[in-house]
């Protein structure tokens, strides 16, 4: 999405940088459209298996996976990194200094806290629900962090 983001030339780009500096979901068309086209890419290189960060964010996303993508490919889990808010937010807030990215300044980074509890939870709980939540501490350091996550998709793409 950053790449489209960035894109001179994206139709699209724009109204995502909206979206996001708003703290709001991109539209379901345009993200489902770019996640098929980065994977349709990235098959062509042989890759199988794909971890789509942030992804998805609201019901109106997994319903438009679902209604776009069906069987095409299988979801086969969610990471969940479990994690304070405060700590998220000082984090977001020192990624922010040198990432240049318009939605880490404090504003943002709140709507988009509110925006995770009402319309990203749900979806949380509705793959709790089919056994495809993997929950990982978020609180370490990332380098600690990274090396769970690492394990937890070795572990999944060898069951698949």
């Amino acid at each position: 999405m950053r790449a489209e983001r960035q894109d001179p030339s994206s139709a699209d780009g724009e109204l995502i940088n909206t979206f996001i500096k708003e703290g709001k979901i991109v539209p379901v068309r345009i993200t489902v459209k770019l996640l098929q086209k980065a994977m349709a890419a990235h098959a062509t290189e042989g890759k199988t298996h794909f971890l789509i960060d942030g992804y998805p964010r609201n019901l109106d996303n997994v319903e438009g996976w679902e209604q776009n993508v069906g069987n095409a490919a299988k979801v086969c889990g969610v990471l969940f990194f479990d994690a304070k808010e405060e700590e998220l937010e000082a984090r977001l807030l020192s990624r922010g200094q040198t990432s240049g990215r318009v939605d880490d300044n404090l504003e943002s980074i709140r709507k988009r806290f509110k925006t995770y509890e009402a319309e990203t939870m749900p979806i949380i709980n509705r793959y709790k629900q089919e056994s495809k939540v993997y929950t990982i501490d978020g609180m370490p350091p990332p380098e600690e962090v990274w090396k769970v996550t690492q394990e937890i998709i070795a572990q999944v793409e060898k069951e698949d």
